[in-house]
């Protein structure tokens, strides 16, 4: 077999992950762009392999997994009542362990979530699935309402002093960053309230449920407000950088980057108020 360049093996994984200054018992949450990580021999399963070699037996991994449509689209505006009322009569009940991965995730996602031994947690479209020492603490959460705020596995991640690992992944889907809304004193945040098909003692039950807008953001943000973000905290040095695989990859702790992005994000509210505020006096001139 002719291979253009060798594929990334566990051991490279590992290391590579290790001098980005992943350590044995860390409890970290991955977000992977298997296409800009490239080939890794025994592919996904064997990224995984890596990093799960990097923390140990004392480390815990975590992947954002959510959930695929339409289990989470009736309530949130993006279906016409048809729809809505198509997928209330014949959409399957959704379960936490076993229920697809959000394909907008990436293969990753899914690929992670189906590992055996990995577990999920109990809420619809921000579902975590983890794995390691401390996957039952970081999946504890029992409520649906607000599940990426207090209380949620991001929450988990930021008190056990965990990290975040980007191998290649967009700057614009670092998922704690909608922890770090959920904390930010801002008023007027943007809430929906969607419905979702759950086994409630054997029969199939639309729940319904609150949570801040994750789709499009707590306000009306900037186009990529996340990623622009994310530029600004590895640009002042929070992070370390180098290259995972193919991939060049960051490594930082969850805490740095919650108290460095709600000032940001308060800050971006402002600016909109301030913006709404005199848009509304020319109006009325």
């Amino acid at each position: 077999m002719h291979m253009k360049e060798l594929p990334a093996t566990v051991r490279r994984i590992s290391d590579e992950c290790r001098k980005l200054g992943l350590e044995r018992g860390d409890v970290v949450m991955v977000h992977v762009s298997l296409r800009t990580v490239g080939p890794v021999l025994g592919g996904a399963d064997a990224l995984t392999d890596g990093i799960l070699d990097a923390i140990g037996a004392d480390g815990t991994m975590m992947v954002y997994v959510g959930c695929d449509s339409p289990f989470d689209d009736v309530g949130r505006g993006i279906c016409t009542r048809e729809e809505e009322a198509f997928i209330l009569e014949h959409c399957p009940v959704f379960d936490p362990q076993s229920s697809r991965a959000c394909r907008e995730f990436g293969a990753f996602a899914e690929l992670f979530r189906t590992r055996p031994g990995v577990r999920c947690s109990n809420q619809v479209s921000s579902r975590v699935a983890a794995i390691g020492a401390k996957a039952d603490v970081v999946l504890a959460m029992t409520s649906l309402d607000y599940s990426l705020g207090k209380g949620s596995p991001l929450e988990d991640l930021c008190e056990e002093n965990g990290k975040l690992l980007l191998l290649g992944s967009d700057l614009d889907h670092v998922t704690l960053l909608h922890y770090a809304e959920a904390l930010a004193p801002i008023g007027d945040k943007r809430v929906v309230h969607i419905r979702v098909p759950l086994n409630v003692d054997g029969k199939r039950e639309w729940v319904d449920i609150a949570e801040f807008d994750s789709m499009i953001g707590i306000r009306m943000w900037e186009d990529r407000f996340f990623a622009h973000t994310m530029e600004k905290f590895i640009g002042a040095g929070h992070a370390s950088a180098g290259a995972v695989a193919n991939a060049q990859s960051h490594l930082f702790r969850a805490r740095d980057l919650i108290g460095f992005a709600i000032p940001v994000m308060v800050d971006a509210a402002k600016q909109l108020d301030a913006s709404a505020r005199l848009k509304e006096t020319d109006r009325k001139r």
